[in-house]
């Protein structure tokens, strides 16, 4: 399990796993969490270091609490939230897209390598279909990202 701990850009944002200045997490409703489970491509935003949001496509998870994402080392995403672990996710049904969307503000609390090999796998069952994700580079250390919702808006 890694957690980053470095510097935050200006010296006011929070490190990983600081709730200094959050509000106290609302909780993920039913039909949130339903809609989180679905395969729907999420918009994961993280901010790069002059401020600017970074947005990526990515694949969701829920663990019920906190909203989960695979990644890798050093790809842009975590080398962002090393520096600065304020995110935003939001993810919307296609078939329903005014009235199906959560969009969530929140704090990345842990980089885990535990169980991110898996877990890229559950991924690719639930968007591909397959038991594998093929996708894989042997050379990548992949890791879930956890996310601690601060504000949920939305179903």
């Amino acid at each position: 399990e890694q957690l980053f701990r470095k510097q935050q850009v200006g010296g006011s944002n929070p490190p990983v796993g600081s709730t200094f200045g959050r509000s106290i997490m609302p909780g993920l409703s039913n039909h949130q969490i339903e809609l989180l489970k679905e395969p729907h491509i999420a918009q994961f935003v993280t901010l790069m270091d002059d401020g600017s949001p970074q947005i990526s496509p990515v694949w969701i998870d829920t663990d019920g609490i906190n909203v989960l994402v695979n990644s890798a080392l050093g790809r842009l995403k975590t080398n962002n939230i090393e520096r600065d672990s304020r995110v935003a996710v939001g993810v919307y049904d296609p078939a329903n897209a005014y009235s199906r969307v959560v969009n969530i503000t929140g704090t990345v609390t842990r980089i885990t390598q535990d169980g991110a090999d898996e877990h890229i796998n559950l991924l690719a069952k639930k968007y591909l279909n397959t038991e594998e994700y093929e996708g894989r580079d042997i050379q990548d250390t992949r890791v879930i990202i956890v996310i601690k919702p601060d504000r949920v808006t939305g179903i």
